[in-house]
């Protein structure tokens, strides 16, 4: 499973397709919409995404981690969209035979994901906003 999606991430049913009989363990990333960021109260996010190119990107990420660990199902859904305050931004789930396995692919997922995929973050706060571009790694502060 691998999407973009504008509804709520629905973590049951995420979980529930890496689920195999083989599987000994089953981890899980929640990127969760924190309240501060740069030393000021945020308020809520906005997640934007070159849709076609973070979708292909994504499942390069997911087909290369499937080959380079010992992993037998993967899933990454990233969300888009205004999120609040709790909500979950991003969910990785992975089974694996092991749990060591699983907890490193989680972890390996996830940095390439905001590394790679071109999805941008607009924080926004009580006196302003800022756009946080998780693709690249750089900020631009928005007046």
């Amino acid at each position: 499973m691998i999407s973009l999606t504008n509804e709520p991430i629905n973590h049951a049913e995420i979980v529930n397709s890496v689920e195999c009989p083989e599987a000994g363990a089953i981890a899980t990333f929640d990127g969760v919409v924190r309240n501060n960021a740069r030393g000021k109260i945020v308020t809520h996010l906005f997640y934007e995404a070159y849709d076609g190119m973070a979708l292909k990107e994504m499942e390069s990420i997911a087909e290369s981690i499937l080959k380079e660990k010992s992993i037998l199902r993967l899933a990454i859904v990233h969300r888009i969209g205004k999120l609040e305050i709790g909500e979950s931004s991003i969910l990785i789930a992975v089974s694996s035979g092991h749990r060591a396995e699983a907890f490193q692919a989680c972890r390996t997922t996830i940095d390439r994901v905001k590394e790679r995929v071109p999805i941008w973050k607009k924080e926004y706060y009580v006196d302003g906003e800022f756009w946080v571009e998780s693709y690249s790694g750089s900020s631009v502060k928005l007046d």
